[in-house]
This record gives structure tokens, C-alpha cells and sequence, in this order.
């Protein structure tokens, strides 16, 4: 079940990374393309918080939906899954239409200059357009690994990717449509995978099916999903709010140079944890679907198997990411003052990363146990409760404020963990007490 979620994780990067190898190389290189490059990474938060709305709905209603197959109610699992669909429907045209309208100020508000707002609206215009089909092929694409199939999921991915490379020489380059080629190559490839998507769940190898009478929204059915998903929209949509926080204190304590080195930081944390959300989204279905059919020997297994699988690998990135802090930096940029300059600071971010399997096993394991209150109040507490008020209280009291600043990272991901394995370990032997309990008659 994981292989195939983490390969889809992989591919979803090389996806991003190629999209903006082509923009880079639009002649000439050193002014247009330069400028359509940093338009296009203006308009990376605003789609970030699109895909958030995507989580909001999917995340919560694809466990819930797993949860009730193990119970063997098909049909409420089928209900679920069809007011998710038609609640981001909903949730695509009403984006649409409020990037449409305030496009340009958003893009503004989030670091556009005169020289690049060109290209950053260009981009999120067409984007915006087929936000449809980002949010059905973001959204949906978690009933099909809900369901078990995760190699499916994987294809899903794997489609909108190699179409989206093939499209984008075409119209960047060929038909000359620069960055709005890009965009539009994006929006067809995941037309194309919504299709893929669609077609898999009304079909018959789909265990629950889209039905036209299922589509109806229901306040007792959408608003448990919703509120399960508010942990993974907090995550995702808090991203570029963390960045100004980090981005603006670095600037003043440390200028430019702690800036590019906090763009490398971001860039190794998030490729070094692909496999720990690969391995999460395939221990969901399992865990979901056995706590639905109260199996409770095989929710604990299904935990202990994805605790160790989290814990080896974020200990050997850890170490990994000391000894070789270089390596892990060229991948990014090779400029002698930067490199020398963020291997001391990406010791000191990731400092504490060889705990962070055990916080995204217990985080993961409570969305997929239903537990929303838990996992919303844990994805607040680690970004909006403690790391963005540590940002600005460490350097008041630290002599190196820049240091300071990189320090903000490891002490609330330390207390984040902590707090996160006391109240899994009370609210998992609860869990599993009820359904060791003997049914009442």
C-alpha cells in the first residue's frame, strides 16, 4: 500500500521540478525567463492553499469512508464519497471566481513586483480556470486509495505527470504561449487524470461507486469529513504563512543570503519527507477499515508497522542529513557562499528530525481513526501555537538572531512530538479499549 503512495509523492515533485525547469528556460534566460520563473513561484502559495480546500474535503471523507467499509456499510461509505464530490464542486467554483476577480491583489499581497506580477498573473488566470479539475483529481484520487488500490491512485499521478511534461515544450516553446502554455498545460493534464479518476470510480472495479443518488449534500454526512479534514487544510494552507514569518525575520537578522538559505531548508525538509507521507497514506485505508470493522489486534499491528517504518527512516535521514549536510544542499544550488552558509543552518533546522516519524505516525493515525478534535488541535499546535511565535521570541533571546531564527524549527517540532505521543499513547489505549470491549446487549 505504500510503495505505490510514496512513489506518487516522488512523482508529484518531478512533476512541480520540471514545470518550472521549462519556465526557467524561456529565452532569453537572464531576463524573461529569470522573471517568469519568479512569477510563477509567487503564484506557489495561492495554489498550495487550492490544494489545502482539496485536503479539507478528502482527507477526512476518505478515512471516514474507509472506516465505514470495514463496518460493511457500503452505502453510507457511498454517500460520503458523493457529498465529498459535490462539495468540491462547490468549493472549485467558488475559488474560481475569487482568484478571477482579485487575482492580481493576491498575487501582490504575496510578493509580486512590478517586474514579475506580469507573468504571476498570466499563470494563475489560466490555473485558476481548471481549478475543477485540481480539486475532483486532488480530492477523489483518496477514495480510490481508500479503497485499497493504491496502484491505481499511483497511475492517477503518474498520467497528469508524463502529460504534463510531453504539453509543456509544446506550448511553452513551440506555440510560443510562454508562461500561460504552462499553465494550460497543467490544467489539461489534470483534466486528463480527473477523467482517469471519474471513469475508476463509476465503473465496477470501484468497491463504491459515484451514483447520481448519492450527491445530495447532507449536514450529518459532510460536516464529520470536514471536520476531520481541518488537520490536513491547517497543515497545507499554514505552509505560506510559515515562509513570510520565516522569510521576513531572516531578512532583517540575516539579509539575503539567510533568505536563499531557508529556500534550500524548505526544499530538503519537504523532499526528505515524501516517504514519511507516502508511508502514512498507506497505513490509512488499512488502519480505517480494521478500526471500522472493530479488529482491534490489526489497528495495533497496522500502528507498530508504520511507527517503526516512520522511525528508521526519519533516524537515518537525520543522520544522514548531518554527516552529508553538502549533499543534500548541491541538489538544490552549488554557489560556494550559499552552500558554506546553509550547511550550518540545515544542521540546526533538522536537529530534531529523527523524532518527527513518530509525530507524523501518531498525527496520520488519528485522521484515520476519525479522531478530529485530537488531530486539529495537533496540526494547530505545532505551526500556529508554537513555531510561528518562536520565529520572533528566540531571537530576543539569543545573542545570534539568525541562529535564533533557524532554532524555531527543531524546539517546536520537539515539543510538537512530545505532546503528540502523551496524548496518542492516552487516546489510542482508549480507542482500543472500546473495541476490545464486549458489545452490550
Amino acid at each position: 500500500m505504500a510503495t505505490p503512495a510514496v512513489a506518487a509523492q516522488i512523482i508529484n515533485l518531478l512533476y512541480n521540478l520540471v514545470d518550472r525547469m521549462y519556465i526557467g528556460h524561456i529565452h532569453p534566460i537572464e531576463t524573461v525567463g529569470k522573471l517568469a520563473l519568479t512569477g510563477v513561484g509567487v503564484c506557489l502559495p495561492i495554489i498550495m492553499v487550492i490544494s489545502a480546500f482539496a485536503a479539507l474535503v478528502s482527507m477526512g471523507g476518505a478515512s471516514r469512508a474507509s472506516i465505514f467499509l470495514g463496518k460493511r456499510e457500503n452505502d453510507t461509505a457511498e454517500r460520503i464519497m458523493g457529498n465529498c464530490f459535490t462539495l468540491l464542486v462547490l468549493i472549485s467554483i467558488a475559488l474560481t471566481l475569487i482568484v478571477q476577480v482579485f487575482a492580481k491583489d493576491l498575487l501582490l499581497a504575496f510578493g509580486a513586483s512590478a517586474n514579475t506580477i506580469e507573468y504571476a498573473l498570466s499563470y494563475m488566470k489560466i490555473y485558476s480556470l481548471g481549478t475543477l479539475f485540481v480539486q475532483l483529481t486532488l480530492g477523489m484520487n483518496a477514495f480510490i486509495t481508500a479503497q485499497g488500490f493504491s496502484k491505481t491512485s499511483m497511475l492517477t499521478i503518474l498520467i497528469g505527470a508524463v502529460c504534463n511534461i510531453i504539453l509543456d515544450p509544446i506550448f511553452i516553446f513551440g506555440l510560443k504561449l510562454g508562461v500561460a502554455g504552462a499553465a494550460l498545460a497543467t490544467i489539461i493534464s489534470q483534466a486528463i487524470s480527473m477523467t482517469w479518476i471519474l471513469k475508476f470510480l463509476t465503473g465496477k472495479k470501484s468497491t463504491i461507486r459515484l451514483r447520481p443518488g448519492k450527491l445530495k449534500l447532507s449536514g450529518k454526512i459532510i460536516l464529520p469529513c470536514v471536520a476531520l479534514g481541518l488537520a490536513p487544510f491547517i497543515m497545507q494552507s499554514t505552509e505560506s504563512l510559515i515562509a513570510v514569518c520565516f522569510n521576513s525575520s531572516l531578512l532583517k537578522y540575516g539579509g539575503d543570503l539567510a533568505v536563499g538559505a531557508m529556500t534550500i531548508l524548505t526544499s530538503v525538509m519537504q523532499f526528505s519527507m515524501l516517504p514519511l507521507q507516502g508511508l502514512t497514506q498507506g497505513a490509512q485505508p488499512i488502519t480505517s477499515y480494521n478500526y471500522g470493522a472493530k479488529n482491534a489486534a490489526r489497528v495495533r499491528e497496522a500502528f507498530r508497522l508504520l511507527l517503526i517504518s516512520c522511525m528508521v527512516y526519519s533516524v537515518a535521514l537525520w543522520g544522514a542529513v548531518q554527516l552529508f549536510p553538502k549533499g543534500f544542499i548541491e541538489i538544490f544550488n552549488s554557489e560556494p557562499e550559499l552552500v558554506a552558509f546553509t550547511v550550518h543552518a540545515l544542521r540546526i533546522y533538522m536537529a530534531v528530525s529523527f523524532v518527527f516519524g513518530a509525530q507524523l505516525a501518531c498525527q496520520q493515525t488519528f485522521i484515520a481513526l476519525g479522531n478530529a478534535k485530537s488531530s486539529l488541535f495537533l496540526a494547530l499546535l505545532r505551526k500556529i501555537i508554537l513555531l510561528i511565535p518562536l520565529i520572533y521570541l528566540l531571537p530576543a533571546l539569543i545573542a545570534d538572531k539568525t541562529t535564533a531564527v533557524f532554532l524555531a524549527e527543531p524546539v517546536a517540532d520537539f515539543l510538537a512530538v512530545s505532546t503528540t505521543v502523551t496524548l496518542f499513547t492516552i487516546q489510542f489505549k482508549k480507542a482500543m479499549h472500546r473495541l476490545d470491549a464486549p458489545p452490550q446487549e
